[in-house]
């Protein structure tokens, strides 16, 4: 991509085995037909980064750690790992949007079988030769709101994944959210372990940025 008050209904933990954020265990919702849906925070003690330049990550040796993310000032141009860099065969393939307070649904794709991520109005014989074409098609969402979206107090983001046959340990989602190069809120979570061979579901909880009149005027 490049958040969210909860309801006081939902409650929602920050903790994550061995992620230092307190000892309350994450809220979690029966879904129909299906086992839990957990809802996870943001983490509020983000770290603050030496400014650092996409062109920077790309010459330095070794992984791109959290802190590195945490020093980008504006969004990159490209993605700064390879799809086979995945090496735990994490694959979304489910992603839902919706306003908390009114349960409104704003947002939903799922995966087909063996093809990218993208709504299903979206597919037509003339473009689905260049998806297939475009390596990065299933590494991204595309989708359009109005500025009324930002004036929202909180929305949630559930997403489906599945993990590939090793054990994945401290899973965990840094987004950068920026509008015209101003980094507009930055949300980091905690997934924790994922079994081998497991499909999860998550709710993200976002708290959506406070923005200045004049930022807010140039939506």
């Amino acid at each position: 991509m490049s958040g969210t008050k909860a309801r006081s209904d939902a409650p929602v933990a920050e903790n994550v085995p061995g992620g230092g954020h307190g000892n309350a265990a994450p809220a979690r919702d029966r879904k129909p037909g299906a086992g839990l849906l957990k809802r996870l925070k943001s983490r509020r003690n983000q770290m603050e980064s030496r400014p650092v330049t996409e062109e920077d990550l790309r010459t330095q040796s070794g992984h791109i750690a959290p802190g590195d993310v945490f020093g980008l000032r504006v969004a990159t141009r490209g993605y700064l790992c390879k799809p086979q860099d995945n090496i735990y065969h994490i694959d979304f393939v489910r992603f839902k949007i919706r306003d908390l307070e009114t349960d409104t649904v704003l947002f939903e794709i799922a995966k087909p079988p063996q093809t990218g991520l993208r709504p299903a109005s979206c597919v037509s014989e003339d473009n689905e030769g260049n998806a297939e074409a475009d390596v990065s098609a299933g590494r991204f969402v595309r989708y359009q709101f109005t500025p009324a979206f930002l004036r929202l107090g909180t929305v949630g983001a559930t997403v489906e994944f599945t993990v590939g046959n090793r054990p994945l340990n401290n899973f965990r989602m840094i987004e950068r959210h920026y509008f015209r190069d101003h980094l507009l809120k930055s949300f980091d979570f905690d997934f924790g372990f994922c079994i081998p061979n497991s499909r999860n579901t998550c709710e993200l909880l976002y708290e959506m940025p406070q923005l200045s009149e004049s930022l807010d005027q140039s939506f």
